[in-house]
Parts: structure tokens; C-alpha cells; sequence
């Protein structure tokens, strides 16, 4: 049985605004009645009028329901409904003492009048004409809005991707719909080509099919930068656009020339085919690079006597590779020093940060995460930063190098360089095209640039394969450490770590203290020991708390995928709690005290640090992929989550955002790089081969300080060890720098 209703929204108890569910209190017409109703909505706001046919429904909790099976939006039509809609707040600057007076002065008049004659509102007190005009303005956007989110809703399109049209087109976005959706594709971050695909079919428009394919080739290739690849092999790319878009030969030629004229995609005589910006940053690294690589003069005797010195003030003893290592960093204007975990990196920078010193240089340290810098100023007793802040990025722009050939401005560039002598980069296996491209704009010629990172970890989560190919062009000086020291030789997270890297077996006997294997046969099996690991048995082990512990996977689907196993850690590590605050989003549910991550570079979001007195210590702006923290609350009425991310940093993060965070209980081995835990637990099973790799296993191993424990089949961790094929990434930085 279905019953009409009619009335206002008197109140919005909950929204997803992902795909509009929404729990509403409705007001209705001639009553004082107020009914809970339930149902989707493209677009609602407190205040609007809706004529609704519903069923009814008796809820185990929540009592009597409507569900709404169809709506219809409907203006309101007398003096009593217009003051309720205005004294909504649905009109900004409208509140609703205002509401009443301004109803009071025009009755039923009033919509026309703020529509109209919106002059004649400044006869009020209280409302100035500039006033006037800007309610005038917000009623006939909000209105636009509202009838816009009901057009795109016939394209399936979700709220808050509409509310992202609507902002980029305005009144336009109809034209633009009409006549060539794929527009969308290319000129809105976060629509893809399969979206405006989607759209084109829906409407069932006849469209120009060039469109189409000019669409689908930027998605192809941008697709592509998303998996690590600046560039595909033209004939891998005519294979994937044929194959994904349908398109002829005749049809990909035509396109593709007018895509080279336009300078948006280029293709070299080799055969690579870039989207422009990752062109044209590849070949300014490698320039830039080069131009760096000053030779300088070192006076031998004197260099001597600075490395007895720094074994003197170090209280160690240097081995030959380390002291070739600072003979190379004072000779050199570009150096590599790589070498695998207790090999005595960190003993090196140390050595070198002090050679430099003694000499009067000003020396910059950096990493690509907060983790890694602010571990790199816990071994060296420096000041550390993250690349993005030592660039001092600025809050207004956009992600690097992304779909619309944008880069990230940073205050520092090459018209304002770092005032540095030296910069040493850490981590520099996490470093991706976009990001070395800013960092050697901001770079001044004379400036010694030394590198540092472990080559066999995995590439960066970015494009580019930037210390792989500087180190195979053979054109810079590379000190590769060896050997592994006495201390670090006690650690069987080192010895293991360094026979994953050869291929050697592993031992998974149990004899050890800090690497430990637990066999079990099935996915529940292996995620009832991850929770007992994580929650009871580890934390006291290694003296940390739960949300210290790292869960590490190879995926994100599948049984034991990131996705599920942060479902069963929530439950279990942070459950619900009448006294904490939720906010369900999408398939996923953000709880007060959750630890989480963010996925996308943001470089808007401003946050700030403060002491224990509550004195602001720091801000700034900018949080990044593989930034992680933990909700301290959720606001419902200002809709955001109060976040302290590392080093303190609080984020108020609007709800807005939240497709660009998920739990972080569980992350995928790609995630953790750059990162140390007290504890690591790996999770193996089955999964695709091409997921089960030695890099991987190695570079899970040693995220670990102190302790490390395999959970699953053996055979798993044998076959990655045999398992030395990485998934090929198409870069071609080391290809510029040897045609130079």
C-alpha cells in the first residue's frame, strides 16, 4: 500500500552523499506532524518542498517509516511555506529572523520579488542593496543547483560528482552534455573517460566519434600514469585503444595526428607515446641533472683527515665504501648511494653531513613522507623535511602533473631556489617524475645533490622510475654499500631481507626472536591469528600499541585484500561505542579513534600543530599519499573529521573529501614505503602472480623494526623469493639522459 505526502524537510538526520541515501524528518502540509522518511536523492536540503509517494514501513529500531518510491521537488506556493524554506539556511546569508521579516514585507510575493526586483529587499532593515543582490544571487544558484542535480540524475550520475559539474559548467553543463560529455573527461579531476562513456550512452546522443576517441586515448594513457608508466610503446598503445574503445585504425590515426598538433600528446621516434607534461618533465630532469654534476676539487691529505675525524666524533670506524662514499659526495655535484638495510647508510649520511659541515656548508635534509623525515632527523640529531614542504608548496593548486597537464607550484622554483649547499634526499626509491622535476627547479647550479635509497625496494606509487634510471644511464657516480654490519648481522630481518634479495630460502623454523612464521592453511584461519597478532600478542612483544602495529598486504581485493581485513581490524580494534561519532561513507564506516590514510596528494588542506599547552606550534597546508592518522572526532554539524596526522598535524577534513581517505588499520605493501613499524604482520595466501613478487616481499620485510611475522603458507613466500619479475614500467628518464 503506498500513500502521498507533501510537505517540507524539516531536518536531514543522515546522508550518503555517494548514492543519496538519506534519512529525512519531513514536515507536512497542514500538520504538526512530523514523519521520519527514507529513500535517494540526487539532491536535498533542509527547507525544500517535495511531493513523495512512499510505503510504509515499521523499522525494529527506529519505529515507523516512509520509504519514498518517487519525489517531486515543488516550489513553495504561500507566505508560511517561503519562510520556512528561507529560514532554512538553504539561502546563504538568510537566517531565520531574517526569513520573517522579509516574508512579512511581500507575503506570497516574496519568491518573485528576491527573483525579480531583488532592490526592492534593501527596503528592510537590516539588508543593504549589496546584500540585497547577493540573496537574490544564492536563491537563483541554489535553484539552478537543485534543477540541475535533477537533470544529471537521468545520467546516473552521483551527487557528489554533480555538485562537480555543476561548479565547472554552471547553467552550461546542458550544452555541454548534449553535445559532447567527454568533455567532462578531460577538464574535471576525478571524471573518467568510462564516467563520460557512461553518460554519452545513457543519453543516447549523437555525438562526433572523434570525441569519443580523443577522450579515450587521454584516459589510456593517463590510466597508464596511475600504474606507474610515463609513457606507453606506441603499438601497446593502438592495442589497448582498439581493444578498449573499439575504434578503427583509420579512426586512431586521424585522432592521434591532431592530438600530436595540439601538443597534448607526444610521441617520439622511438616510439613512446607521453601525455606532454610527462614528456617535457623527463627530459627537464634529465637536464637538469646533468647541468648539476659539477666536478670539484678535493685536496686528498685534507680529506683524510676529515674522515678520521668523523670516525673520531661518529665513535666508528669507516669501511673503505663508506669513506669512498664521502670522497664521492665532497667530488661530485650528483651523487647515488644506495645499499640494503644494515649496510650503514645511516652511518654514511652522518659522515657526510659532518664533512660538509666542518667546512661551513648549509646542508638540507628531505624525504618524500612524514615518516621517512621525520625518521631521517631522528638518525642524523637534524632538522629533516618532507620534499613538498622543504619546496614550500603553495595551497591553491593541483596534484602533480595530473590529466590536465597542471603541476604543483611550490614558492620555491628556479626563480627561487633552496639556499642550500648541499640537499640530501632520502628515500629517493619513493621519488616520482612530478615531484624530482620540482625539486631540481628548485635546485641552484653549484648545489651538491646526493641521493639516497635502497634501489631493490619497490618504485614509487607515482610515475617515473626515477633512482632505477638514473642509476642504469651509468651517467652519474653511484656508491653502492655492501656490507652488513655486526650489530645489523644479529637482526634476522636484515639477514632475511638481504637473501629475499638474492633469492636465496629463508628460514621460517621459528628459531628466530624478530622473524616469526605461523602456518595456517585458510583465509579466516589467517585473519583470526592477524587479529589475536595485532590486537593481544604483539603490543606487548614490542612494546607498542595496537595501532602501531602494521598490517601489510600485496592487494586490495580478494579475502585477505586491504579492503576487507581493515573491515574485520575495525571491528576489532576500534568497535562501535555509543559514545563515538560515525560517518558512513560509501561501503565503509569512519569511526572516532579510527586510523586512517589518505590516498590522494592534497595540497589544500591546511593543518597545524600544538604543544601541550595548546599554543599553535606550527601550519601549513598539504597532506599526502600515505599520510597517516587517527580521527579524533567527527563534527556532524560543521561535517568534518578533527584528524591528527604524523608530527601532530591536525586537519579539520570536510566530509566533502572523504573519497580520498580510507582505514589504514591494513595497507598494501606499495603504501608502507618509506615507512617503519615497530611490528610487521604479512598476511599470504593466494592472489595473482603478478602481485606475489620478490621486490615485494623484500620491501614488506623490511619495514620492520623490531619484529616480523609471516602469516600463512610457506610455499607463498618461496614462490615470491623465486619470483624476480617486476611488473614492467615504461620509463624513459634513463633513455634523455644518455642522448644528451
Amino acid at each position: 500500500m503506498t500513500v502521498e505526502l507533501e510537505g517540507c524537510v524539516d531536518s536531514i538526520v543522515f546522508r550518503n552523499e555517494e548514492n543519496g541515501y538519506t534519512v529525512f524528518e519531513l514536515a507536512t502540509k497542514g500538520s504538526a506532524e512530523v514523519l521520519t522518511c527514507v529513500g535517494s536523492f540526487s539532491y536535498i536540503s533542509e527547507g525544500e518542498y517535495y511531493k513523495l509517494v512512499c510505503g510504509e514501513n515499521q523499522h525494529n529500531v527506529y519505529g515507523k517509516q516512509y520509504k519514498v518510491l518517487s519525489y517531486t521537488s515543488i516550489e513553495p506556493e504561500d507566505a508560511e511555506a517561503m519562510e520556512r524554506y528561507l529560514g532554512s539556511g538553504a539561502v546563504k546569508g538568510v537566517g531565520k529572523a531574517l526569513a520573517a521579516r522579509i516574508v512579512k514585507q511581500f507575503g506570497d510575493d516574496t519568491f518573485r520579488v528576491i527573483e525579480e526586483e531583488p532592490e526592492r529587499l534593501a527596503d528592510i532593515k537590516g539588508i543593504s542593496e549589496r546584500m540585497a543582490r547577493s540573496i537574490s544571487e544564492n536563491f537563483y544558484d541554489k535553484r539552478e543547483m537543485r534543477n540541475a542535480m535533477m537533470f544529471l540524475q537521468k545520467y546516473g550520475i552521483s551527487s557528489t560528482l554533480s555538485v562537480k559539474i555543476y561548479k565547472q559548467y554552471g547553467a552550461g553543463l546542458y550544452q555541454v552534455l548534449r553535445t559532447n560529455p567527454y568533455r567532462l573527461a578531460e577538464e574535471i579531476k576525478g571524471v573518467g573517460f568510462k564516467t563520460a562513456d557512461d553518460i554519452a550512452m545513457r543519453g543516447e546522443l549523437r555525438i562526433n566519434p572523434e570525441f569519443r576517441i580523443r577522450a579515450g586515448m587521454l584516459y589510456i594513457l593517463n590510466e597508464n600514469i596511475g600504474m606507474g608508466h610515463t609513457y606507453l610503446p606506441e603499438n601497446e598503445f593502438k592495442t589497448q585503444m582498439l581493444n578498449t574503445i573499439g575504434a578503427s585504425e583509420e579512426d586512431y590515426n586521424n585522432v592521434l595526428d591532431g592530438l600530436k598538433i595540439e601538443r597534448k600528446i607526444i610521441c617520439t621516434p622511438e616510439g613512446h607515446c607521453y601525455l606532454a607534461p610527462y614528456y617535457y618533465m623527463e627530459l627537464a630532469v634529465a637536464r637538469m641533472l646533468l647541468d648539476l654534476d659539477i666536478k670539484h676539487r678535493v685536496d686528498e691529505r685534507k680529506l683524510l683527515a676529515a674522515l678520521e675525524k668523523q670516525e673520531k666524533d661518529l665513535g666508528v670506524e669507516l669501511d673503505d665504501i663508506q669513506r669512498d662514499a664521502i670522497k664521492t659526495a665532497a667530488e661530485n655535484g650528483v651523487m647515488v648511494l644506495t645499499g640494503g638495510p644494515g649496510t650503514g647508510k645511516t652511518t654514511t649520511i652522518k659522515a657526510i653531513i659532518g664533512y660538509f659541515e666542518a667546512r661551513g656548508m648549509d646542508i638540507l635534509l628531505a624525504a618524500p613522507t612524514g615518516r621517512a623525515a621525520k625518521r631521517m632527523k631522528e638518525t642524523t640529531g637534524r632538522d629533516a623535511f618532507t620534499i613538498h614542504r622543504m619546496l614550500q608548496m603553495k595551497g591553491d593548486v593541483e596534484d602533480n602533473g595530473d590529466s590536465f597537464g597542471q603541476k604543483s607550484n611550490f614558492e620555491r622554483n628556479e626563480n627561487n631556489p633552496l639556499e642550500a649547499d648541499v640537499i640530501i634526499i632520502d628515500e629517493m626509491s619513493m621519488v616520482d617524475i612530478a615531484l624530482m622535476n620540482a625539486l631540481l627547479k628548485a635546485t641552484a647550479q653549484g648545489t651538491r645533490l646526493i641521493m639516497v635509497g635502497d634501489v631493490d625496494q619497490l618504485p614509487p606509487v607515482g610515475a617515473g622510475n626515477v633512482l632505477k634510471d638514473i642509476i642504469a644511464s651509468n651517467r652519474f657516480t653511484v656508491v653502492c654499500l655492501t656490507k652488513i654490519f655486526r650489530q645489523a648481522a644479529l637482526s634476522d630481518i636484515v639477514v632475511n631481507a638481504h637473501k629475499i634479495n638474492k633469492g636465496q630460502d629463508i628460514e621460517l623454523n621459528n628459531q628466530s626472536k624478530d622473524f616469526l612464521y605461523i602456518r595456517r592453511d585458510t583465509a579466516n584461519e589467517i585473519m583470526g591469528v592477524v587479529v589475536a597478532l595485532v590486537r593481544d600478542k604483539l603490543p606487548g612483544y614490542v612494546k607498542a600499541s595496537p595501532f602501531d602495529i602494521q598490517v601489510l598486504t600485496p592487494t586490495r581485493k580478494g579475502d585477505l585484500g586491504v579492503e576487507k581485513l581493515n573491515k574485520v581490524l575495525q571491528e576489532y580494534l576500534n568497535p562501535p561505542d555509543p559514545k563515538k561519532k560515525e560517518k558512513v561513507y560509501g561501503d565503509f564506516v569512519f569511526r572516532e579513534g579510527d586510523k586512517v590514510m589518505q590516498i590522494k596528494n592534497n595540497y589544500q588542506l591546511e593543518w597545524e600543530s600544538r604543544n601541550a599547552k595548546g599554543f599553535l606550534r606550527d601550519s601549513g597546508s598539504g597532506i599526502f599519499n600515505g599520510d597517516c592518522g587517527v580521527i579524533k572526532r567527527i563534527n556532524t554539524f560543521s561535517e568534518e573529521l578533527e584528524i591528527v596526522f604524523d608530527d601532530d598535524k591536525l586537519v579539520y577534513y570536510p566530509y566533502s573529501l572523504l573519497e580520498d581517505l580510507e582505514l589504514a588499520y591494513c595497507i598494501t605493501v606499495h603504501k608502507s614505503q618509506g615507512s617503519e613499524y615497530p611490528a610487521v604482520v604479512l598476511p599470504l595466501f593466494n592472489g595473482p602472480k603478478p602481485l606475489f613478487y620478490r621486490n615485494l616481499l623484500y620491501t614488506a620485510v623490511t619495514r620492520a623494526q623490531k619484529c616480523v611475522t609471516i602469516v600463512g603458507r610457506s610455499e607463498i613466500v618461496s614462490e615470491m623469493i623465486r619470483n624476480e619479475r617486476e611488473n614492467q614500467r615504461y620509463s624513459g628518464l634513463k633513455d634523455h639522459l644518455l642522448s644528451m
